[in-house]
């Protein structure tokens, strides 16, 4: 086999490796240290280059000890240093396929909202009170895997289930690369279970939708006062809860695209505006993003589709403790550790095969 790198691929990679070490050099100068932008941006752009370079420079080892054992095996005279050489080849070549295959991806466009954080909506589907507790599973599952990424979580509006659960629960989550992991998520979620309010023991399927957008910031997107309706009103919740004797909900329209937010979890009403307006942002950016770019994800509405059971995604099955996920068909036999955070294999996986399906793209 010879393994030859690419001559387009190859100059990619030592084009990256020579920013990287221009890069890694300038941000060492007092100049730059001293002008916080400038060190800033910069030591943002190596560290985009960083992993790629270290996995170039660890692929590159390994090529030249691959083509030092194949000149042994062709001029060594010595059996066992041949054999040895053979041994060293066989050993290497399964490594350098892999390793090149990561190079590839590595050098795919990089999505430009992967670093941003995250607005999830949950929000209960078909199944009545069932779906209500599977979208509160499902909320759950999310803030124990970002506990475990070390993430924040934070609610920024929530409708209560009658019999537990949410029938909506909208929050946040910050921290490093939220949008990468999370926006696989994007979709319907189905459960097989018996309820707890059955009495003959049948097993029900309920769904709730998820959508995952990132985060906007004030500069992403442009929103002028005239063109918001602000109300207040007493907010009020289930069984009496949240119930204040002051008008601290708001609810926010943003008339041009008549997008209603409505955020009453606070009892300050000048906290609720604030979490209406950072959901509305991301609303309207994700809105941008998808008229810009047909090609990245569907609108909003068509990715969690109506909430009918056949429009799923991930399918939930207690019974037989079976977890599948029907865009990639893997399955596993732990679902109390997945609904109990642990999705990340799920994502990873996820993320493998649209980098794979990207790459054949890419080389077509």
């Amino acid at each position: 086999m010879a393994h030859q790198t690419p001559v387009e691929l190859k100059a990619r990679l030592e084009e990256s490796e020579k920013q990287f070490d221009f890069l890694t050099e300038q941000v060492s100068q007092p100049a730059v240290i001293s002008d916080q932008k400038t060190f800033q941006r910069l030591s943002r752009e190596r560290a985009a280059l960083e992993k790629l370079v270290v996995a170039y420079r660890e692929y590159s080892i390994k090529f030249k000890n691959y083509l030092e054992a194949r000149d042994l095996v062709a001029n060594e005279k010595d059996p066992d240093l041949k054999a040895m050489a053979h041994e060293e080849i066989d050993l290497l070549e399964p490594q350098l396929e892999e390793d090149l295959k990561a190079l590839q991806i590595l050098l795919l466009p990089k999505d430009p909202l992967d670093e941003k954080n995250t607005i999830v909506e949950v929000r209960a589907g078909v199944g009545g009170d069932e779906a209500s507790i599977f979208a509160g599973d499902l909320y759950g599952m999310y803030r124990r895997f970002a506990e475990s990424k070390g993430w924040k979580v934070e609610v920024l509006s929530l409708s209560e289930g009658t019999a537990g659960g949410f029938k909506e629960v909208i929050f946040s989550i910050s921290g490093d690369e939220v949008y990468s992991w999370m926006k696989y998520e994007t979709g319907v979620h189905r459960v097989q279970r018996v309820p707890k309010t059955e009495t003959q023991g049948r097993v029900h399927t309920s769904t709730a939708t998820v959508a995952v957008m990132p985060e906007a910031d004030e500069v992403d997107i442009d929103i002028k006062p005239h063109e918001l309706r602000i109300d207040v009103m007493r907010a009020g919740g289930a069984g009496g809860q949240h119930v204040n004797t002051t008008d601290s909900a708001v609810r926010i329209t943003h008339l041009p695209t008549n997008t209603v937010v409505q955020c009453q979890d606070e009892r300050s009403q000048h906290k609720n505006k604030a979490k209406a307006m950072k959901v509305l942002r991301s609303r309207l950016f994700e809105a941008a993003q998808d008229a810009q770019n047909s090609e990245i994800a569907q609108k909003r509405k068509e990715q969690v589709g109506s909430g009918m059971r056949n429009e799923r995604i991930r399918t939930f099955n207690f019974p037989q403790g079976r977890v599948s996920d029907h865009r990639i068909g893997m399955t596993t036999y732990n679902i109390d550790e997945v609904i109990g955070g642990d999705v990340g294999p799920f994502i990873r996986a996820l993320a493998d095969h649209y980098q794979t399906e990207a790459l054949k793209e890419a080389v077509k």
